[in-house]
Protein backbone atom coordinates (compact mmCIF):
# COMPACT_ATOMS: atom_id res chain seq x y z
CA UNK A 1 0.00 0.00 0.00
CA UNK A 2 1.53 3.30 -1.11
CA UNK A 3 1.75 5.86 1.71
CA UNK A 4 1.59 9.67 1.71
CA UNK A 5 4.26 11.35 3.83
CA UNK A 6 3.55 14.50 5.86
CA UNK A 7 5.90 16.19 8.32
CA UNK A 8 4.92 18.67 11.01
CA UNK A 9 5.43 21.63 8.68
CA UNK A 10 3.16 20.05 6.05
CA UNK A 11 0.46 19.50 8.67
CA UNK A 12 0.78 23.04 10.05
CA UNK A 13 0.28 24.54 6.59
CA UNK A 14 -2.84 22.60 5.74
CA UNK A 15 -6.15 24.39 5.43
CA UNK A 16 -7.70 24.57 8.91
CA UNK A 17 -10.67 22.31 8.16
CA UNK A 18 -8.52 19.76 6.35
CA UNK A 19 -6.09 19.67 9.28
CA UNK A 20 -8.96 19.19 11.75
CA UNK A 21 -10.32 16.24 9.75
CA UNK A 22 -6.86 14.74 9.36
CA UNK A 23 -5.85 14.88 13.02
CA UNK A 24 -9.25 13.78 14.28
CA UNK A 25 -9.05 10.69 12.07
CA UNK A 26 -5.63 9.57 13.31
CA UNK A 27 -6.83 8.27 16.67
CA UNK A 28 -8.68 5.45 14.92
CA UNK A 29 -12.14 4.25 15.81
CA UNK A 30 -13.59 5.98 18.87
CA UNK A 31 -16.51 5.55 21.22
CA UNK A 32 -19.30 7.98 20.45
CA UNK A 33 -22.19 8.71 22.81
CA UNK A 34 -24.84 11.25 23.69
CA UNK A 35 -24.30 13.28 26.87
CA UNK A 36 -27.56 14.23 28.58
CA UNK A 37 -27.74 17.11 31.05
CA UNK A 38 -30.27 19.47 32.59
CA UNK A 39 -29.77 23.17 33.26
CA UNK A 40 -30.66 25.13 36.39
CA UNK A 41 -33.53 26.55 34.32
CA UNK A 42 -34.84 23.00 33.86
CA UNK A 43 -33.96 22.79 30.14
CA UNK A 44 -32.72 19.39 29.01
CA UNK A 45 -29.59 19.32 26.85
CA UNK A 46 -28.15 16.65 24.59
CA UNK A 47 -24.80 16.63 22.79
CA UNK A 48 -22.80 14.05 20.85
CA UNK A 49 -19.26 13.36 22.11
CA UNK A 50 -16.46 11.21 20.70
CA UNK A 51 -13.88 12.13 23.34
CA UNK A 52 -15.12 9.70 26.02
CA UNK A 53 -12.72 7.19 27.57
CA UNK A 54 -12.45 4.73 30.47
CA UNK A 55 -10.29 6.04 33.30
CA UNK A 56 -10.51 3.35 35.99
CA UNK A 57 -12.64 0.53 37.38
CA UNK A 58 -12.24 1.12 41.12
CA UNK A 59 -13.84 3.60 41.48
CA UNK A 60 -15.74 3.34 38.21
CA UNK A 61 -14.47 6.46 36.43
CA UNK A 62 -15.07 7.74 32.93
CA UNK A 63 -13.72 10.92 31.35
CA UNK A 64 -14.49 13.24 28.47
CA UNK A 65 -12.71 16.19 26.91
CA UNK A 66 -14.26 19.62 26.33
CA UNK A 67 -12.87 21.95 23.71
CA UNK A 68 -12.09 25.59 24.56
CA UNK A 69 -14.88 28.13 25.13
CA UNK A 70 -16.19 30.31 23.53
CA UNK A 71 -18.49 29.21 22.06
CA UNK A 72 -20.50 28.57 25.22
CA UNK A 73 -20.63 24.89 26.15
CA UNK A 74 -24.08 24.13 27.59
CA UNK A 75 -23.13 20.56 28.51
CA UNK A 76 -20.05 21.69 30.43
CA UNK A 77 -21.95 24.41 32.27
CA UNK A 78 -24.78 22.06 33.20
CA UNK A 79 -22.42 19.40 34.53
CA UNK A 80 -20.65 21.88 36.79
CA UNK A 81 -23.95 23.42 37.94
CA UNK A 82 -25.84 20.21 38.74
CA UNK A 83 -23.12 17.59 39.23
CA UNK A 84 -24.94 14.95 37.17
CA UNK A 85 -25.08 13.80 33.55
CA UNK A 86 -25.76 10.73 31.46
CA UNK A 87 -23.79 8.89 28.79
CA UNK A 88 -25.97 7.10 26.24
CA UNK A 89 -24.63 4.71 23.61
CA UNK A 90 -25.67 5.45 20.04
CA UNK A 91 -27.18 2.73 17.86
CA UNK A 92 -27.94 2.46 14.15
CA UNK A 93 -31.49 3.72 14.57
CA UNK A 94 -30.50 7.10 16.03
CA UNK A 95 -27.05 8.00 14.67
CA UNK A 96 -28.34 10.74 12.36
CA UNK A 97 -30.32 12.37 15.16
CA UNK A 98 -27.29 12.04 17.43
CA UNK A 99 -25.08 13.79 14.86
CA UNK A 100 -27.60 16.63 14.57
CA UNK A 101 -27.10 17.46 18.27
CA UNK A 102 -23.68 18.86 17.32
CA UNK A 103 -25.50 21.85 15.84
CA UNK A 104 -25.31 25.01 17.98
CA UNK A 105 -28.83 25.43 19.30
CA UNK A 106 -29.70 28.29 21.65
CA UNK A 107 -29.48 27.44 25.35
CA UNK A 108 -33.25 27.59 25.82
CA UNK A 109 -33.85 24.95 23.14
CA UNK A 110 -33.71 21.29 24.10
CA UNK A 111 -31.82 19.15 21.59
CA UNK A 112 -34.12 16.27 22.58
CA UNK A 113 -37.03 18.20 21.07
CA UNK A 114 -35.01 19.56 18.16
CA UNK A 115 -33.81 16.16 16.90
CA UNK A 116 -36.74 13.98 18.00
CA UNK A 117 -35.22 11.93 20.81
CA UNK A 118 -36.93 11.18 24.12
CA UNK A 119 -35.64 12.31 27.55
CA UNK A 120 -36.07 9.58 30.14
CA UNK A 121 -35.90 10.21 33.90
CA UNK A 122 -35.69 7.21 36.23
CA UNK A 123 -34.58 6.11 39.70
CA UNK A 124 -34.50 9.72 40.94
CA UNK A 125 -31.53 10.59 38.72
CA UNK A 126 -31.37 14.31 37.97
CA UNK A 127 -30.14 14.17 34.38
CA UNK A 128 -32.09 12.79 31.42
CA UNK A 129 -31.22 9.50 29.75
CA UNK A 130 -31.95 8.94 26.06
CA UNK A 131 -34.86 6.50 25.94
CA UNK A 132 -33.86 5.22 22.49
CA UNK A 133 -30.35 4.31 23.70
CA UNK A 134 -29.77 0.64 24.56
CA UNK A 135 -26.91 1.20 27.04
CA UNK A 136 -27.27 4.11 29.46
CA UNK A 137 -24.89 5.37 32.17
CA UNK A 138 -25.77 7.75 34.98
CA UNK A 139 -22.69 9.78 35.93
CA UNK A 140 -21.87 11.91 38.97
CA UNK A 141 -19.27 14.63 38.43
CA UNK A 142 -16.04 14.13 40.40
CA UNK A 143 -13.28 16.37 39.04
CA UNK A 144 -12.21 18.65 36.23
CA UNK A 145 -8.67 19.09 35.01
CA UNK A 146 -7.64 22.05 32.86
CA UNK A 147 -5.17 21.11 30.12
CA UNK A 148 -3.07 24.19 29.40
CA UNK A 149 -1.33 23.02 26.23
CA UNK A 150 -4.50 23.48 24.15
CA UNK A 151 -6.94 25.07 26.59
CA UNK A 152 -9.19 22.00 26.82
CA UNK A 153 -10.74 20.53 29.97
CA UNK A 154 -11.01 16.94 31.10
CA UNK A 155 -14.17 16.16 33.07
CA UNK A 156 -14.09 13.03 35.23
CA UNK A 157 -17.21 11.36 36.50
CA UNK A 158 -18.16 8.23 38.42
CA UNK A 159 -20.67 5.72 37.07
CA UNK A 160 -23.46 5.56 39.66
CA UNK A 161 -26.24 4.03 37.53
CA UNK A 162 -26.09 1.58 34.64
CA UNK A 163 -28.74 0.16 32.32
CA UNK A 164 -27.74 -2.71 29.99
CA UNK A 165 -29.87 -5.17 27.97
CA UNK A 166 -29.99 -8.45 29.90
CA UNK A 167 -28.82 -10.54 26.94
CA UNK A 168 -25.75 -8.32 26.48
CA UNK A 169 -24.31 -8.72 30.00
CA UNK A 170 -22.17 -11.86 30.39
CA UNK A 171 -21.35 -13.82 33.52
CA UNK A 172 -17.77 -12.49 33.60
CA UNK A 173 -19.01 -8.87 33.49
CA UNK A 174 -18.25 -8.34 29.81
CA UNK A 175 -20.85 -6.21 28.00
CA UNK A 176 -21.41 -7.21 24.38
CA UNK A 177 -21.84 -3.73 22.96
CA UNK A 178 -21.95 -5.07 19.42
CA UNK A 179 -24.98 -7.18 20.32
CA UNK A 180 -26.52 -4.03 21.82
CA UNK A 181 -26.06 -2.41 18.40
CA UNK A 182 -23.67 0.24 19.74
CA UNK A 183 -21.87 1.99 16.90
CA UNK A 184 -18.47 3.67 16.71
CA UNK A 185 -17.07 6.64 14.82
CA UNK A 186 -13.91 7.95 13.19
CA UNK A 187 -12.95 11.52 12.53
CA UNK A 188 -15.69 14.09 13.05
CA UNK A 189 -18.51 12.73 10.95
CA UNK A 190 -17.99 9.08 9.98
CA UNK A 191 -20.12 6.46 11.78
CA UNK A 192 -19.51 2.70 11.73
CA UNK A 193 -20.95 -0.61 12.81
CA UNK A 194 -18.53 -3.26 14.07
CA UNK A 195 -17.72 -6.93 13.55
CA UNK A 196 -15.97 -8.71 16.39
CA UNK A 197 -12.95 -10.81 15.49
CA UNK A 198 -12.54 -12.65 18.79
CA UNK A 199 -12.26 -12.47 22.56
CA UNK A 200 -8.85 -13.60 23.77
CA UNK A 201 -7.58 -15.13 26.99
CA UNK A 202 -5.62 -13.06 29.53
CA UNK A 203 -2.09 -12.62 28.23
CA UNK A 204 0.75 -14.07 30.33
CA UNK A 205 4.41 -14.75 29.50
CA UNK A 206 4.98 -18.23 28.07
CA UNK A 207 1.25 -18.96 27.85
CA UNK A 208 -0.50 -19.42 24.53
CA UNK A 209 -3.32 -17.01 23.78
CA UNK A 210 -6.61 -18.78 23.13
CA UNK A 211 -10.09 -17.76 22.14
CA UNK A 212 -12.59 -17.47 24.98
CA UNK A 213 -15.65 -17.14 22.75
CA UNK A 214 -16.39 -20.83 23.17
CA UNK A 215 -16.94 -20.42 26.93
CA UNK A 216 -19.35 -17.49 26.72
Amino acid sequence: MKKTYLNSSDIDHLDKQKRVHLINSLGGFKSVSLIGTKSDANTSNLAVFSSIFHLGANPSLIALIFRPSPPERDTFRNILATGFYTINHINEAIYQQAHQTSARYDSDISEFDAVGLTPEYKNNFQAPFVKESHIQLGIEFREKIDITINNTTMVIGEIVQLYVPEDCLYEDGFIDIERANTITCSGLDSYHTTKRLDRLSYAKPNKEITSILSIE
